[in-house]
C-alpha cells in the first residue's frame, strides 16, 4: 500500500514538473514574441528591417532559439524557488543550528522525552528523522539490547527515516542539473545557426549583404550570451541547494551519533 502511494505521488510530481516545463517554454515564447518583438523596440516600428532601439530588440533578433533559452531560464528560477521553499520547510521552524544544539544537549543529558518534544515543535525532515531515532532509542532501551546491537538498530532506523525524506529534498534537482548543460548546448545551437546565416551572407554572389552578415553574427553572439547566462544561474542554484541538502543530512547523522553514544554510556553505567 505504501509503495502504491509512493508511486502515485511520484507520478503526480512528475506530471506537475512536466506542466511547469511546458508553461515556462510557453511564457518564454510569449515574452520573445510580444515583449521583445514589440514594434516600439525598433526604428520606425519595423521589426524586420528597423534597427533595434534597446536591448529587448537586440535579443529578439537572436532568433527562434531565444524563446527556448528564456523558457529554460524561467525553469531555473521557478524550480529554484520551489526548492528553496521545500528545503526551508525541511529544516524546520526554528534555526537549524539552534535546534541541533538543543536536541544534542538533551540527548547527552539523557533527556530523551525533552528531545522528542523539541522535534515535535521543530517539525520538518530533520526533526522527523531524529524523532524516529529517538523513539527507536527508547525501544531498544526497554528491550535491553547491548551497545552494538543498539547501534545497528538505531542507525538502521535513522537510515530508513532519512531515505524517506531524501526524495522530497532532491526532487527536481535533476532538472536543475540538466539545465546546466542544456543551457550551454542550446545556446551553442543558436550560435551555430547564426554563424551559418553569417557565412551564407558572405557566400552570396557579388557584394556580400552586410546587413545579413551583421544579423547572423548578432544572432550567434546573443544566443551564446543567453545560453551561458542560463547555465551560470543553474550552476549557482544547483550548488547552493546541494550544499543545503548536505547540511541537513549531516545534522541527521550528527544526531544519530549522539544518540548511539548516549545509549553506550547508558549500557556502560548498568555494567558497573
Amino acid at each position: 500500500m505504501a509503495n502504491v502511494k509512493k508511486e502515485s505521488t511520484s507520478n503526480g510530481g512528475g506530471m506537475v514538473s512536466g506542466l511547469i516545463i511546458v508553461a515556462c517554454i510557453g511564457v518564454g515564447v510569449l515574452i520573445w514574441k510580444f515583449i521583445m518583438g514589440n514594434p516600439s523596440n525598433f526604428e520606425g516600428g519595423n521589426i524586420e528591417r528597423g534597427n533595434p532601439l534597446n536591448l529587448l530588440g537586440q535579443v529578439y533578433h537572436g532568433g527562434v532559439v531565444v524563446p527556448v533559452l528564456l523558457g529554460m531560464l524561467l525553469m531555473v528560477l521557478v524550480f529554484s524557488i520551489e526548492r528553496y521553499v521545500v528545503i526551508s520547510k525541511a529544516a524546520g521552524k526554528a534555526k537549524l543550528d539552534t535546534f541541533m544544539a538543543k536536541v544534542q544537549a538533551d540527548i547527552k543529558a539523557g533527556q530523551i522525552e525533552e528531545a522528542i518534544v523539541a522535534c515535535d515543535k521543530q517539525q520538518g525532515s530533520v526533526a522527523n528523522a531524529i524523532k524516529s531515532a529517538l523513539i527507536k532509542y527508547q525501544d531498544v532501551k526497554k528491550e535491553g539490547f547491548n551497545s552494538e546491537e543498539a547501534s545497528e538498530t538505531i542507525h538502521k532506523e535513522i537510515e530508513e527515516a532519512t531515505s524517506l525524506e531524501m526524495p522530497m529534498l532532491q526532487k527536481n534537482m535533476t532538472i536543475i542539473s540538466s539545465l546546466v548543460s542544456l543551457g550551454t548546448l542550446i545556446g551553442l545551437l543558436g550560435t551555430v545557426s547564426g554563424m551559418i546565416k553569417a557565412f551564407g551572407a558572405l557566400a552570396a554572389a557579388g557584394t556580400p549583404d552586410q546587413a545579413a552578415l551583421a544579423n547572423g553574427i548578432s544572432e550567434a553572439l546573443i544566443n551564446t550570451a543567453t545560453g551561458i547566462g542560463t547555465s551560470a544561474v543553474a550552476i549557482i542554484s544547483y550548488n547552493f541547494f546541494t550544499s543545503k541538502i548536505d547540511d541537513l543530512t549531516y545534522s541527521i547523522d550528527e544526531a544519530a551519533v549522539s544518540i548511539v553514544n548516549t545509549y553506550r554510556r547508558f549500557r556502560g553505567s548498568l555494567k558497573q
